[in-house]
């Protein structure tokens, strides 16, 4: 038989694994308010969100449709600014980031964390105060090193010693001193998916606290006169529900900050312990307690740094799942239900992995409902899939729905705010969603969706 092929199985690839079957739950109309929009509930057994029928969403604005509310991320905006007053809080941008949630974010007091020229231009182009910004990425091009010195950003994060002869290069020609932090590697293992583990020294991002690189990258910085060191940044994963990782984080940190004192005289007045702060997907998932969190990240930095002997450095922390995420939904429509005997319904939906790819990308999990009415139907073990041409094209790998669904039916998807329209493709040429924001009983795009002449623009 071939090392490379084999013949497959009813159950390839254990997909329904016998000894672990998933559960239904006791009501599959239940919108968990752990999980789903804090504006959510049900009206005549269709889901509401900021007060508007998912129906006449469906009706006005097509689907797939993205699904923000307004009142729920603003509110997670006001939680964090309060909960670390005295502290910075800069929203990080890849999460989800267009001109509205900027909007929001200025009149809510929060900074900006980009990593993308085109990030940076999204923020400029409503005004947002560049002092307020912070420039992330492992291979800024000397043009978005440019923008950001030309329009003053708050802060620059270096991440390479090539970077840091780069912008020191642009930052003499320009005249200007830009504030900057090194982003250290820690080597703390965060309990996530590799993919989204970044705090370990074997891949791309930030200078190892391990092997010296990042003192290295200390003594290079404080060579150049042209640029301003300030702190250093940290950033150790995504998805991560307890504090355990950052104190290990802040203790290393502490211990290069002593270093940098003793070695250079210079005590750095700020400490960047980045974000990845979980939320729940589905039952049983957990999110920290803002304030909980906050109170617990001051402890740990002001007591490391106390036994260290140092200033309590300025702290700064990066949300945005947990600003943008649980605030979002995603809306399809039901194409077809095909039953696989003895194993699961597959249902077929207008979108699929070009709307959200967390699932094939790191088999993320979520939990979506029958959305445009109530059923009291038998569960149906089903998996959620999309019309692209690909097996993987999986949005919820497990999920019971009502055995009477039905091709036309409304299906909702929970918490997918951060990294679906931020991570969406054209593939299938398959145009990407709208988003809409709703709030008060009414909704409003936010951004356009696209339209087949948007695929073929730009094609010769």
């Amino acid at each position: 038989m071939s090392r490379f092929v084999h013949p497959a199985g009813d159950r390839h690839a254990e997909m329904l694994p016998q000894e672990r079957p998933p559960q239904a739950p006791a009501d599959l109309n239940r919108i968990n308010p752990e999980i789903w929009p804090r504006t959510s509930t049900r009206v005549d057994g269709a889901l509401t969100v900021g007060g508007v029928d998912v129906r006449d969403l469906a009706r006005d604005h097509g689907t797939p449709l993205y699904v923000i509310d307004e009142d729920d991320v603003r509110s997670r905006m006001r939680d964090y600014a309060t909960a670390f007053a005295g502290s910075e809080v800069h929203y990080a941008g890849k999460a989800f980031l267009c001109k509205e949630i900027v909007r929001w974010l200025q009149d809510e007091g929060l900074g900006l964390d980009v990593a993308s020229g085109g990030e940076l231009a999204v923020a400029l182009s409503v005004g947002f105060p560049p002092e307020h910004i912070t420039m992330h990425g492992n291979n800024k091009s000397t043009a978005e090193l440019s923008r950001a010195i030309e329009v003053g950003v708050g802060h620059i994060v270096l991440d390479s010693y090539d970077e840091i002869a780069r912008l020191g290069h642009l930052a003499a020609e320009a005249g200007k001193r830009p504030k900057v932090m090194i982003r250290v590697t820690t080597g703390v293992e965060a309990h996530t998916h590799e993919f989204i583990a970044t705090a370990h020294d074997d891949q791309k991002f930030g200078l190892s606290l391990n092997t010296g690189a990042a003192a290295e990258a200390v003594r290079r910085v404080l060579a150049l006169p042209q640029l301003e060191l300030v702190g250093l940044h940290s950033h150790i994963g995504s998805q991560i529900v307890d504090t355990a990782g950052f104190e290990v984080a802040a203790r290393r940190l502490a211990g290069l900050l002593v270093q940098i004192k003793d070695e250079h005289g210079a005590v750095l007045p700020e400490l960047d312990l980045g974000g990845g702060y979980g939320i729940a997907y589905v039952e049983g998932d957990t999110a920290p307690d803002i304030k909980v969190l906050a109170d617990g990240l001051r402890e740990i930095v002001t007591n490391v740094c106390r036994e260290a002997g140092l200033p309590v450095p300025r702290l700064t922390v990066e949300p945005g799942r947990t600003i943008v995420g649980p605030g979002g939904i995603t809306l399809y429509e039901v194409g077809t239900v095909k039953d696989v005997e003895g194993l699961r319904s597959y249902v077929s939906v207008d979108g699929g992995m070009s709307d959200n790819v967390r699932t094939a990308l790191y088999g993320a999990e979520y939990t979506t409902v029958l959305a445009s009415r109530e059923s009291r139907a038998e569960p149906m073990l089903s998996r959620l899939v999309g019309k692209h041409c690909e097996s993987g094209d999986i949005l919820v790998r497990d999920v019971h729905l009502p055995a009477d669904l039905a091709p036309g039916d409304l299906v909702a998807v929970a918490a997918t705010g951060a990294y679906c329209r931020a991570l969406a493709s054209n593939y299938n040429y398959l145009p990407k969603p709208a988003v809409v924001a709703v709030s008060g009983g009414a909704s409003r795009v936010i951004v356009r969706g696209e339209t087949e002449d948007d695929l073929l623009r730009g094609q010769l």
